[in-house]
């Protein structure tokens, strides 16, 4: 599966990142350091990707670390 990151900026600055692609919570550890890097979090919203299990090798290595 092709993962995507997307940052969109509004005519007023304002930027919105949008993940595809990522299953379970990957996509906020993937999109993390671009969101530390453009500012504070105004809101966030889940998509249904996020509330699809994990595929096991990153559920491993969760537990893991």
């Amino acid at each position: 599966m092709t993962h995507i990151i997307e940052i969109l900026v509004s005519a007023d600055g304002q930027s919105r990142l949008q993940t595809r692609g990522f299953a379970g919570e990957s996509c906020q550890e993937a999109s993390r350091f671009l969101e530390a890097a453009l500012g504070q979090v105004a809101s966030e919203n889940k998509t249904a990707e996020f509330y699809l299990p994990a595929p096991a090798r990153a559920r491993l290595e969760e537990q893991a670390g």
